[in-house]
């Protein structure tokens, strides 16, 4: 009996723990979408001018509006701000929404305390809302974990000095070149620099105070411009995220390569965790790790977590509680099906992006008709004279890997190396005396084209890097592919990964007959784009080897954050300042002419 009491007590308190979960989580949702309205309001009558007016002629003389409810663009952009950073549970965000509505909420109640105050309906619904803000502020405090970077004070000190000096000197230069007083030239610098600096930190200033000074609206509204976005930068440098955690250290290399070892084989993108930029959360039995890097608050990882699928769980539990707790997105780049599976499990949505193109080499062959244009292709290249060599990196002399290095930097297209989650990043590094490189030259024995792969388990090569000179003939890289195809055998090699077509299965199934008109209008949409971003092409390329297509995923947290994974994805593959398909998608795509 006694323990059956103990058990129902037990489990009254689990209830009511969920209870109070449930009631801070409502809360603190309140709070946010109090923000949200706010910011809507303020936005409407920054554009609708009979409401702003409206807004305004309640909250002057005897009358107030709600905390943030201030009928302006300015004002609506900072409320939007502060309801973003809430949303994303920043600990500061708490800390500045309830000192700033606490002191309104004090300030209505002493102003309460008059009756030609309390006598208008509209000061009692705006003392009940802002009241109300404040309570789900507290009652929802526990919502509002995220850790912001500690270095965050001083950058926002730094930004709001730098900045305001730099942005009072701006407004002072626009003064100097517009003022059209009629004695203008009588004003000095100073008072130039005194009214644009007023003119940043308020609305207006007092006209009798600069009889010599009067510049055109536009420069006042231009100045005000920079007002907001100086408060908005200071308040985004208060408030970021941790930018970003430690990097991979000797020991973490050297286990995520003893798991490698073990279960490397799972994952063809698995070798690509050891890129040095990246950061790693081992499972408590360090038989499974989740390898990530932190761009612009995304925690992004890319491909399958490392180890035994066992331990999967015990790996990306602790990541995402790392991204919750830091205010970070959560998101994985490239995840194959099982591993989306059991992100999907831990609360992660998945998007299919593509196919990634995987050759079996026992099966391929140049043979038959559908092969046709291939070995055509193939054997023109071959006639011409060029021929390829294959080897380890271990077995590259280091003067000839410098070379091979050298020439790798001069045909890269841009300055920035791209990559991330199927790129290495680096070339000829001793520890990856495993990956392969395939050398083309011509007939004069000049060095043409580069490929190299990186170790996929035991018996499989993953596509890591693609270079070749510009002034050589079409179709080298198609000419070396094949070539590893062929000759696999001098390297022990059953399987290939090569490159990853985006929305493959649109233009496979939209090509076909019966196809729906949504499907067929998508697939047409997807080809015009390709004329820029080699869509089309790409699933071309690969499609030519015959490979099995395995499906990769995008795994994310809400349909929201997806415009903030996909800059925070083009950021990490370097693809960012060019227009184009994230470096995971377009990994230098085989040469299709």
């Amino acid at each position: 009996m006694g323990d059956a009491r103990i058990a129902v007590e037990r489990c009254g308190g689990h209830e009511r723990g969920r209870w109070g979960v449930g009631v801070s989580q409502r809360a603190a949702g309140f709070a946010v979408w109090y923000l949200r309205g706010v910011a809507f309001v303020n936005f409407l009558s920054a554009v609708w001018v009979s409401l702003g007016q409206d807004v305004r002629r309640h909250n002057q003389e005897n009358f107030f509006t709600p905390y943030l409810l201030t009928a302006g663009f300015a004002s609506g952009v900072f409320t939007a701000f502060l309801a973003i950073t809430m949303r994303r549970r920043k600990r500061a965000a708490w800390i500045l929404n309830l000192v700033l509505s606490g002191l309104f909420l004090a300030l209505f109640a002493f102003a309460m305390a008059f009756p030609e105050i309390r006598r208008y309906p509209q000061n009692w619904i705006s003392i009940v809302l802002t009241a109300a803000f404040v309570g789900a502020l507290l009652v929802g405090r526990r919502e509002f974990y995220a850790k912001g970077d500690r270095a965050n004070p001083r950058l926002a000190a730094t930004v709001a000095v730098g900045g305001g000096l730099a942005a009072s000197l701006l407004a002072a230069l626009l003064v100097t070149v517009t003022d059209q007083a009629p004695h203008a030239a009588r004003s000095t610098f100073l008072e130039r620099w005194h009214y644009g600096t007023l003119r940043l930190v308020s609305v207006a200033a007092d006209p009798s105070r600069f009889p010599y000074i009067a510049p055109p609206t536009w420069v006042n509204v231009v100045i005000n411009v920079l007002s907001t976005v100086l408060v908005l930068a200071v308040f985004y440098a208060a408030f970021r995220s941790r930018r970003a955690v430690d990097p991979l250290t000797e020991d973490d290399e050297k286990r995520l390569r003893a798991l490698l070892e073990r279960h490397g084989e799972r994952d063809s993108l698995g070798y690509f965790a050891l890129r040095r930029e990246k950061s790693v959360v081992w499972s408590p039995t360090g038989k499974a790790a989740v390898a990530y890097r932190v761009l612009g608050g995304v925690s992004l990882a890319s491909g399958d977590p490392l180890g035994d699928p066992e331990a999967w769980p015990g790996a990306i539990v602790p990541w995402l509680d790392e991204a919750r707790a830091h205010g970070w997105i959560p998101a994985v780049m490239g995840a194959g099906e099982e591993a989306g599976t059991v992100y999907a499990r831990h609360g992660l949505d998945a998007l299919e992006l593509g196919d990634e193109a995987i050759v079996e080499v026992a099966e391929f062959t140049l043979e038959g008709r559908a092969m046709r244009t291939v070995r055509q292709a193939y054997n023109r290249v071959k006639r011409a004279g060029y021929a390829v060599r294959i080897r380890r990196h271990e077995d590259i002399p280091a003067d000839e890997m410098s070379y091979l290095v050298r020439r790798a930097d001069d045909w890269r297209d841009g300055a920035t190396e791209r990559g991330f989650s199927m790129a290495l990043g680096r070339l000829g590094d001793g520890r990856d005396g495993q990956c392969v490189m395939l050398e083309c030259t011509d007939g004069a024995g000049e060095l043409r084209a580069l490929l190299s792969f990186v170790p996929w388990g035991p018996g499989g090569l993953s596509l890591d890097l693609m270079r070749r000179d510009r002034d050589s003939d079409n179709g080298l890289m198609e000419f070396m592919v094949i070539e590893l195809l062929r000759r696999a055998g001098e390297i022990r090699i059953t399987q290939v990964s090569l490159n990853f077509a985006m929305f493959r299965s649109v233009f496979e199934r939209g090509a076909r007959l019966g196809a729906g008109p949504v499907l067929r209008l998508w697939r047409s949409l997807l080809s015009f784009f390709s004329r820029w971003w080699q869509i089309e092409s790409l699933y071309r390329a690969n499609a030519k080897y015959r490979p099995i297509w395995e499906p990769r995923f995008l795994l994310f947290e809400k349909s929201a954050d997806l415009p903030r994974i996909g800059l925070a994805s083009a950021r990490a593959e370097g693809f960012l300042e060019v227009p184009g398909l994230p470096g995971w998608v377009n990994r230098e795509h085989l040469d299709t002419r």
